[in-house]
């Protein structure tokens, strides 16, 4: 790792604590191992999450998922499964999945402040009487993700408060290129042009998002 001049770094779990401070004894007693019927109607709510994965070496990788809200199934108390849509291919998270089991998954709401965390070990499966439920537009997903969950807990607001996430007053003006500009000029590789890029990611994503 580079070495940047003049920072001072903590390297204990003491000068962590002595900087931070001790946990509120409500935030270190918020973490459960099942699911409270409050939480499978907030994954009952939420169309978007972020999957945290890891491969056996520590390298990490954070992929979000959507579909219509309620998409993540609650097998039980104890367990839930993410569908997958066809995608890129690269199947980052599944790889690290493969190789460590470990996951930890953050529930949105859009317009909601708080978030709902779920930490667990994960396995795949390429089918199961379920996916019958999974349906969307008549397509069943390629595969899941199922969770065991070992710890559930709430999220607090501040960083949507800090960050005006659903406040489109505070949002910053965007002046990014559009995706298909930003991949032609950071992928070096890319043969087609901009105007074909622009119709694969418009057109042919439309067409795509439930078929391969």
């Amino acid at each position: 790792m580079r070495e940047i001049t003049g920072t001072d770094e903590i390297t204990s779990p003491i000068e962590l604590r002595q900087l931070l401070g001790e946990v509120m004894p409500r935030a270190a007693n918020k973490e459960r191992i099942a699911l409270h019927p409050r939480d499978r109607e907030w994954i009952a709510t939420s169309p978007f999450i972020v999957i945290a994965t890891s491969d056996a070496d520590g390298n990490c990788d954070a992929s979000p998922k959507g579909d219509p809200a309620g998409f993540v199934k609650v097998l039980d108390d104890r367990t839930i499964a993410v569908p997958e849509r066809p995608g890129n291919r690269r199947a980052d998270g599944y790889l690290n999945i493969l190789a460590n089991p470990h996951v930890g998954v953050i529930f949105l709401i859009p317009g909601r402040r708080e978030t709902l965390r779920v930490n667990g070990r994960a396995r795949l499966v390429r089918d199961a009487p379920y996916f019958d439920d999974m349906l969307v537009r008549g397509h069943r997903p390629i595969l899941a993700i199922e969770i065991d969950i070992e710890q559930i807990f709430l999220h607090c607001a501040k960083a949507f408060m800090r960050s005006h996430l659903w406040e489109p007053d505070q949002w910053p003006v965007d002046d990014l290129p559009s995706h298909a500009c930003l991949v032609k000029e950071v992928q070096t590789d890319i043969a087609e042009s901009v105007e074909e890029l622009e119709r694969y990611y418009s057109e042919n994503y439309n067409a795509k998002l439930y078929r391969a």
